[in-house]
Order: structure tokens, then C-alpha cells, then sequence
């Protein structure tokens, strides 16, 4: 339940509902999520039903909460993850209720309880992969090797495979370095579990992209499942309606972006994503060094809690920067602007994909989980962008 799984998903069921009109697609969701999920459809029929998520008894989750760029910061993830086992018997009760019978499960990675619940029913289970196809491909070999390093900085490659991809430790969670008991590790076991027993893998990639992963993974022995790439799912967005009252119903920021255009000024666009978070510290560093580009700047930011500096910088970059705080943004929408001419970008996956479908150069700047990997492939593997790094050449923790 977080944006940047729900926004592919959705563009899946667009997919379905339009070029497969002999299946009828059911939605599930939860109450809080269906309005964004309903007005995503809002040129198809959809099917949704919204399910009742119980209250949390995980102190650090505020009663209410039902997607992840709400939650207060990054340190209850693996607890709200853990905890929409909750939705389960709903679940399967409506499941079990839905004519006609259902014949598959489309589910998202982060509900590993839903292979116990297809395999209840007898209903096949596909899995979606919401990351690249290249994360799969790093789990799968990190998973039978030992780390060919000690050091943290020191880098090593995905031999024999892959010689020419090279990560380090940092590129890695802890989790996956050195796993301690706990909400974390319990999750990524569920998830890593389930991910090894789907029917298949439905995967948000292309083969102009990822074939060579693709292809590894389709070529493993025991049988593991299938990896199908059906993206970028992007594409696949619903199109803006034209109509007369058409800039009046712009966002301020798209009405800011025509203003940079019609005096021909280039934007770099500015975003990491609604679950990232930066230090105040990062916060007013980026800020300084945007301020001192000299160049012209839209930044969507997750704002950092009690921090004065905010309003002192604004003032210093009105005319040639705007910030979107703590608002969600239709990121397609600014990125297919003509003034958009560069992604300061976290390196999310669907970030990656939809910087590649509109052109737009990536600048790197990694901040959690397979991020760090994708900053890596951009620069070094698909020549896409740069990535940011520190002096001793990593990217985490600066």
C-alpha cells in the first residue's frame, strides 16, 4: 500500500480492462486507498472492493494509516508491512463470495500472506514485481554466495553471470548483509519465501531494458517461477482529458512549469519519491547547492520537521525555484513538460522507467533499498544519468 506499488498496479488493470475483454478484473484495496484507485479508473468500470484494515497495535503507527507516505517516517515500514496480514480473512471471505469464481490472483510482493490465501481457495497466485528485473536477479545470486568482501566501500561483481555489474555493501540493506531478528528481517523472509513459490512473476520491465536478467532468471534450475516483463507500465496511464477550462484546472505547479517554458528556461525537476526521507541536514545542502546552480529548479519534497531555513530559502530562489511540499504530484505529468529538461531523482524504480519513456537524464540521488543498485545501473550500465556520491565513492549514508 504505497503509491509507487498502487500506480503500476492500476496501469496494469488499464491493460486488462482495454485489451482483454473477456476478463472481468477485481480490485482490492482499503478504504483510505480507493479514492485515488477509483479516480486512476475513472474511464473504465472498475471493479473495487474496499477492505476494512483492523486497528494497529504498533505504537509507532497512528490509527488511520493505510499507505506508506504516511507514515511519519521510514522506521515503521517493516511493522505496517508486517501488519496488512490483518486484511487476510476479509480477503479471502470476498475472494470465496465473487461470481464469477475467480481464476487468478494478480498480488503485489509485499503480501507474501496472499500465496496462503491462493493456495486455500486453489486459485493460482501471480506475483508483481514492482522493482527491475535486475533486483530479482541480486536477490537470487546474493542468496547463494557468500560476499566475495569485507569492506563496505570495496567493490564486487554479480560473477560469473554478470561480471560487468558491479555493486558494494553499501548498495545493500543491512538486512541483506548482515540479517538480526526482528519486524525487518521476518518481513523480507515472508516476502523472499513467497517470491520462490508463484506461478509467475509479472514484472514492471521491458526487454529493450532487461533482457539479459530476464533471461537469467527464466534459466534457473528446480523450476523457480517465470519472470513475464510487461512494462514500462507507464504507458499505460490514463490519458489528460483537454477541455476549455483546461489551465484553470492546472496545478500551480504545471502553471509555473508553462510560465519557465514560455520565457525558455529549462527545469530540473526535483523528487524522491513519497516513502524517502532526507535529513534536515541533506535538506539544506540540497537546497544550498540548488540555490547556487543558478539554474531554474521544481522541487517536490516530503518536508523535513522543524527547520526555520524553509522560508529564509525560499525567499533566496523565488522566480527560478518552486517548492511542492508534502503534496502528491502526477510526476508523469511534469516529466512529459517540454521545460523539464533533467530527473534529480531517489532512482525508484517507476522513476527510472518513466525518465526513460520521456527522455529526461537522470542525476542520482539514492536513499534506500534497491535505489542504490538502480543509481549504479543508470550511470554504469544504461547510460542514462549520473549518480551522486560521497568522496570515498559511496552513496550511502552522506
Amino acid at each position: 500500500m504505497a503509491k509507487g506499488h498502487i500506480i503500476p498496479l492500476v496501469n496494469l488493470a488499464r491493460l486488462l480492462f482495454f485489451h482483454r475483454k473477456n476478463i472481468t478484473v477485481t480490485i482490492f484495496t482499503t478504504q483510505e486507498n480507493s479514492a485515488f484507485i477509483r479516480q486512476s479508473l475513472s474511464d473504465t468500470k472498475p471493479s473495487v472492493v474496499d477492505l476494512t484494515l483492523p486497528k494497529f497495535t504498533h505504537p509507532d503507527i497512528l490509527q488511520g494509516i493505510e499507505s506508506v507516505d504516511k507514515l511519519p517516517s521510514f522506521s515503521p515500514f517493516f511493522a505496517f508491512a508486517n501488519q496488512t496480514k490483518l486484511l487476510q480473512p476479509e480477503f479471502e471471505r470476498v475472494l470465496e463470495s465473487l461470481h464469477p469464481d475467480v481464476n487468478c490472483i494478480i498480488s503485489d510482493a509485499f503480501f507474501p500472506w496472499s500465496l496462503e490465501s491462493a493456495s486455500k481457495l486453489n486459485i493460482p497466485r501471480y506475483e508483481f514485481n514492482p522493482a527491475s528485473n535486475l533486483t530479482l536477479t541480486i536477490f537470487d545470486i546474493l542468496s547463494n554466495q557468500n560476499f566475495p568482501v569485507d569492506s563496505n566501500d570495496e567493490l564486487f561483481s554479480l560473477a560469473p553471470k554478470f561480471p560487468n555489474i558491479q555493486l558494494t555493501k553499501n548498495d545493500l540493506e543491512p538486512e541483506m548483509t548482515d540479517p538480526q531478528p526482528g519486524e525487518a528481517t521476518d518481513f523480507l523472509s515472508d516476502m523472499f519465501s513467497a517470491s520462490s513459490k508463484p506461478d509467475n512473476i509479472i514484472s514492471n520491465s521491458f526487454c529493450g531494458l532487461e533482457s539479459e536478467f530476464e533471461d537469467y532468471l527464466n534459466s534457473r534450475e528446480n523450476s523457480p517461477p517465470k519472470v513475464r516483463s510487461v512494462g514500462p507500465l507507464c504507458l499505460a496511464a490514463a490519458p489528460k482529458v483537454a477541455n476549455s477550462d483546461e489551465h484553470k484546472k492546472k496545478p500551480t505547479w504545471i502553471q509555473w512549469l508553462d510560465e519557465m517554458l514560455d520565457d525558455e528556461k529549462p527545469v530540473l525537476y526535483v523528487a524522491f519519491g513519497s516513502l524517502a526521507e532526507i535529513t534536515i541536514e541533506q535538506f539544506r545542502e540540497l537546497a544550498i547547492g540548488l540555490e547556487d546552480s543558478g539554474g531554474n529548479f521544481l522541487w517536490v519534497l516530503r518536508l523535513p520537521p522543524g527547520d526555520e531555513f524553509i522560508g529564509e530559502f525560499e525567499e533566496k530562489i523565488k522566480g527560478r525555484g518552486l517548492l511542492v511540499k508534502n503534496q502528491w504530484v502526477d510526476q508523469l505529468e511534469i516529466l512529459r513538460h517540454d521545460s523539464v529538461n533533467g530527473f534529480m531523482s531517489h532512482c525508484g524504480w517507476n522513476s527510472v522507467l518513466e525518465s526513460i519513456c520521456e527522455s529526461v537524464p537522470l542525476l542520482g540521488f539514492p536513499i534506500a533499498t534497491n535505489q542504490y543498485w538502480n543509481a549504479r545501473m543508470v550511470e554504469e550500465h544504461y547510460g542514462i544519468g549520473v549518480k551522486v556520491v560521497t568522496r570515498n565513492g559511496a552513496v550511502r549514508g552522506f
